[in-house]
């Protein structure tokens, strides 16, 4: 088991993930089982977990979804079976069959899908498929949770008896209705029940007239209910009988329960078989709400590093929000530990300490983490947090005092196999003084080779960062225009408090903030105007990459999709080009049939054509190549393909000519609307010669070509000139 304190469990929020993944679960058990979770280290036992959980999260996206695994609470059913003489009710017993049956379900489909989910099968081999227990109990229990007529044939008998009796009983109360009501001893009601059991409404004053037992009276006393003495035989019969046939219904169900008691190991290791299906399938719907993968695990060596990791809890809040969440990039090995993490309050120091924390606890408990599918993982040993502000009122402490008193236990705890997060390292006490108390502390981790990231604005532990090898800085950016966080962790460089600026942001006034910047050292001041220049040039210089890389991908983009266009265009053609020859070929063909066709029209001789056509024919053949039905088959549906794509080429094709002489010819009607006159020089639509209208005949023109003259239609005609602008 791990060694997580309850407090790192508290910091982190771990019970609420555990909580929204219990919601997943089919079953009571399986919901209490997941907010009972705790961390472990075992590597083995969570690369196990690890795997179960990703493998039924692939069983959502694809065609073999895992069977239900659904089922009853037995356990206290399995501790009864280990009495001597204890018997099972009816409703355990259907219970005890439904899981059988289920456990049965999943069992074949894991045996089939083997391959598919190798870690649920692993899971599956301490159970086999168990047939006699289903049978049993069907054979004694129906489908309505009764006990079956044929179950025994003592019962089928007493069963018979009964209802034979219950015919009698209510043919006797039927004889014994109409001859009272006859009578008028009745009331309008004429009969009730009492007891479960059909009596006689007398009127009160004829109670005497009836025989039979006195089984209650109406409120007003006016209604005595009276069962008739033959009924009330007949009933004490049928008493006697449904006694007996709750004895044999005892004794089957004792029969029932001695035939199962051998499989109470059995049945014990299905329901944890069962339990663990349930959890591994709440862990997998989790995982699917909030985009959770399994990384790549190294089991040797401690390296952390998660790429575009969220926070659960706040990726699930701002998805029903619909707000954005920022992910972040963090990286830890052997030669980068300990990560100081400065930056602007607000800025997403404190959640990104959170992240980090949360999904190691969520990875060490068997859950899948929303990181991006290259991020690498590790386990740690003891992971220790110190985060929020935690005065205590009944122990007199005060946040520095705490804090003290859990860096002691950090030093104490602290190994290589470590992770701590610490917020605001050094705070709540005199910034020099308290800040070389946590230079020293972080220096004395460091030294242990623990791993860790810690939040801090002190100068000195960013400067001590620098130094050290294996530490680093990293700062959350913030955008000195719009003097706002953008909760992108960058690593390489310390950042900002950007104090001054969030103060003007907040609308402090500027003579203020001016002499708060003279009450402190020039030097403090331009280290970290220093520091915020840097990081105002590291974001343009992200930005100009981000934008050289997009443009490089779209170039990159462009040219593959020419490359495409260019090898589709030199097939197309190549095609083209084989069909241009084989129609060539068909051509000269049919030209040296058309010369044989024309010979024989001549001479009228059918042996020289014969001789011909077979030459002709041999000379062709002998091109030929012999082929295979298949080959000869694939060549023409090739052709055939070639064909239909050409004829949709030349279609398009014909289809923009006839668009282009469409144009034309309204750009020609706009023309010829031109009133036409006498002396106008014209020409025909499709002709260029120009002539001169000598006079008009109704809807025709005489036109004048010089050597001859002729009538046409004035629409057919299109103006060239008028015989002024000639002069």
């Amino acid at each position: 088991m791990a060694k997580i304190p309850l407090k790192t469990l508290e910091d982190l929020e771990y019970r609420e993930v555990l909580r929204q993944c219990a919601l997943h679960a089919i079953t009571p058990l399986g919901k209490e089982n997941i907010n009972n979770l705790i961390p472990g280290n075992d590597k083995v036992v969570l690369m196990d977990m690890l795997q179960a959980t990703s493998e039924f999260r692939a069983s959502f996206d694809n065609e073999n979804r895992i069977p239900n695994h659904g089922f009853e609470d037995c356990s206290a059913a399995i501790s009864l079976l280990r009495i001597e003489n204890s018997i099972l009710d009816i409703e355990t017993f259907r219970n005890i069959a439904s899981n059988t049956d289920s456990s049965n379900t999943l069992l074949k489909f894991l045996i089939k899908f083997k391959s598919y989910y190798p870690t649920l099968f692993n899971y599956s081999t301490s159970i086999y498929e168990e047939k006699e227990i289903k049978a049993a109990v069907d054979n004694v229990i129906d489908r309505f949770g009764e006990v079956r007529d044929r179950a025994s044939e003592e019962l089928y008998r007493i069963r018979k008896e009964i209802n034979f009796l219950r015919s009698k009983i209510g043919t006797s109360f039927n004889k014994a209705l109409r001859l009272y009501a006859q009578a008028d001893y009745l009331d309008d009601i004429r009969e009730s029940v009492q007891e479960n059991r059909r009596v006689l409404a007398v009127k009160a004053m004829y109670r005497r007239k009836v025989k039979g037992a006195v089984l209650g009276s109406s409120k007003t006393g006016s209604i005595v209910f009276i069962e008739p003495e033959t009924t009330h035989a007949l009933s004490r019969e049928l008493n006697n009988l449904k006694f007996e046939e709750t004895e044999e219904i005892n004794k089957i169900l004792q029969n029932l329960t001695d035939f199962i008691r051998p499989f109470s190991a059995y049945l014990k290791t299905q329901h944890e078989f069962l339990l663990k299906m349930d959890c591994v399938y709440a862990k997998a719907c989790y995982a699917r709400e909030i985009n959770g993968i399994l990384p790549e695990i190294n089991t040797e060596k401690i390296i952390l590093d998660y790429k575009d990791a969220f926070h659960p809890l706040l990726y699930s809040t701002h998805q029903r929000e619909n707000k954005p969440t920022f992910p972040q990039d963090i990286t830890l090995h052997h030669e980068q530990r300990i990560v100081v993490i400065s930056g602007p309050n607000a800025g997403g120091k404190s959640i990104t300490l959170k992240t980090i924390g949360l999904l190691q606890l969520m990875l060490q408990s068997g859950l899948l983490i929303p990181v991006h599918e290259r991020s690498k993982a590790c386990f740690f040993d003891r992971i220790l947090t110190d985060i929020g502000d935690n005065q205590s009122i009944e122990n007199h402490l005060s946040t520095y005092s705490y804090r003290l008193n859990n860096m002691k236990y950090f030093l104490k705890k602290c190994s290589a196999s470590t992770l701590f997060l610490i917020d605001e390292f050094g705070t709540g006490s005199d910034p020099e003084l308290g800040g070389a108390l946590a230079e020293a502390i972080l220096e004395d981790f460091y030294d242990r080779n623990a791993y860790g990231l810690i939040t801090t604005h002190y100068a000195n532990l960013k400067a001590l960062a620098d130094e050290k090898r294996c530490m680093i800085n990293a700062n959350m950016q913030f955008d000195n225009k719009t003097l706002e966080p953008v909760f992108k962790l960058v690593m390489g460089e310390a950042g900002s408090s950007f104090t001054f600026e969030v103060a003007q942001k907040n609308g402090l006034p500027y003579s203020l903030i001016n002499r708060a910047k003279k009450k402190i050292e020039k030097g403090k001041v331009r280290f970290d105007a220093t520091i915020a220049k840097l990081q105002k040039e590291r974001t343009s210089l992200q930005k100009t990459e981000q934008s050289l890389k997009s443009q490089e991908q779209k170039a990159a983009k462009e040219s593959e999709e020419l490359e495409t266009i260019n090898a589709k265009l030199k097939a197309k053609l190549y095609s083209y080009q084989e069909l241009y020859d084989h129609h060539q070929r068909m051509i000269q063909l049919g030209d040296k049939v058309n010369r044989i066709a024309e010979r024989f029209f001549e001479t009228n001789k059918k042996r020289p054509l014969i001789a011909s056509l077979l030459q002709l024919i041999e000379t062709e053949n002998s091109k030929r190549k012999r082929k295979s039905g298949t080959i000869a088959k694939k060549e023409r549906d090739v052709k055939k393909k070639q064909e239909v794509e050409l004829q949709k080429t030349l279609n398009q094709v014909r289809k923009e000519k006839k668009k282009e002489k469409r144009i034309e010819k309204h750009e020609l009607s706009l023309i010829s609307k031109i009133e036409l006159r006498v002396g106008d020089r014209v020409r025909l639509e499709d002709g260029r010669s120009i002539g001169t209208i000598e006079s008009f005949k109704k809807n025709l023109a005489i036109v004048n070509y010089g050597q001859f003259t002729t009538q046409v239609n004035i629409e057919q005609l299109i103006f060239v000139a008028s015989e002024k602008k000639k002069r």
